[in-house]
């Protein structure tokens, strides 16, 4: 199943996504309410929700605009190193755990919303990558039955304010700017994807100009073992956020660094799941929009 939380001509809420048309399974259904959080939790059966479809109309895809899958996640969890040709583009040794780091909500915007680049600085660079939506939660979760865990996938642009990253050890501040983490739009059940969502092609680009293109086959952390390996040391919750890093060809490794710029517009791919596009502002031009207003 294909699912977006977006606004249209229903208002804000869950669509059943097929082709370019979409369903709105909250006006099928109240309980669903405006993101996936009812479905996710369980409150609500997905499958019987689908077979009510036909109770409302179907919207073009393309007049829906997108909202974030889960509003508020308990837990945004990111691995910062997990393809080898990218922990060597950056001057790391291959790590025998993951490197982990978590992001906060005010930095997660939607697919379609302006992606800003802070005023403090102009290293705003991109990062291709494989999002997961956990569904069960747990602790101490067996590598084994970890895909059991997961209610779908979608795509992320971690947005890294690198100058602001390797101002100290711990990558908080440069993986938290507000507004620098896109993710979605759609989300897409596992029964759609190859296992553990492996050997999908991923890809970033600006217009023609093609950043970043690997495979999810490259990632050294599997979806299966980082839900494992994560769940050692916290209780992963119905709704949490698990990002899966990125590949080589991030900005910051070109030469010259290649830094995204206000009037641009960043998009990441992954073969089955879809586009995350976002243009690209400045944090000054936000600012004095905000105060014309």
């Amino acid at each position: 199943m294909r699912l977006m939380v977006g606004t249209g001509v229903s208002g804000q809420g869950v669509y059943l996504v097929e082709g370019d048309w979409a369903w709105s399974l909250t006006m099928a259904d109240g309980r669903v309410g405006p993101d996936l959080r009812a479905i996710v939790d369980g409150h609500v059966d997905l499958n019987a929700l689908v077979a009510e479809r036909d109770k409302v109309d179907a919207e073009p895809l393309s007049s829906l605009t997108p909202g974030l899958p889960i509003a508020r996640p308990g837990k945004i969890i990111c691995l910062g190193l997990n393809y080898v040709d990218h922990i060597k583009e950056g001057g790391y040794d291959v790590p025998t755990y993951p490197a982990l780091f978590m992001r906060s909500v005010t930095s997660m915007i939607p697919a379609g919303a302006p992606m800003v680049r802070p005023s403090c600085s102009e290293q705003l660079d991109y990062e291709a990558e494989l999002m997961v939506i956990i569904g069960k939660g747990g602790k101490h979760i067996a590598e084994d039955d970890a895909l059991d865990h997961v209610f779908g996938y979608t795509l992320f642009n971690d947005g890294s304010v690198r100058e602001y990253q390797r101002k100290t050890h711990q990558w908080t501040p440069g993986k938290n700017f507000d507004g620098t983490g896109p993710v979605g739009p759609v989300v897409v059940t596992p029964d759609e994807l190859p296992k553990g969502a492996e050997g999908l092609k991923i890809e970033s680009r600006v217009g023609s100009e093609i950043l970043q293109s690997a495979t999810t086959s490259d990632m050294l952390w599997s979806v299966a073992r980082t839900i494992a390996t994560v769940s050692e040391f916290t209780t992963l919750e119905p709704g949490d956020y698990l990002a899966m890093g990125t590949p080589p060809g991030v900005g910051h490794a070109k030469k010259p660094p290649r830094w995204l710029r206000p009037g641009e517009t960043v998009e990441v791919e992954i073969e089955g799941i879809g586009v995350c596009a976002n243009p690209v502002v400045a944090e000054e031009d936000v600012r004095a929009t905000e105060a014309a207003e």
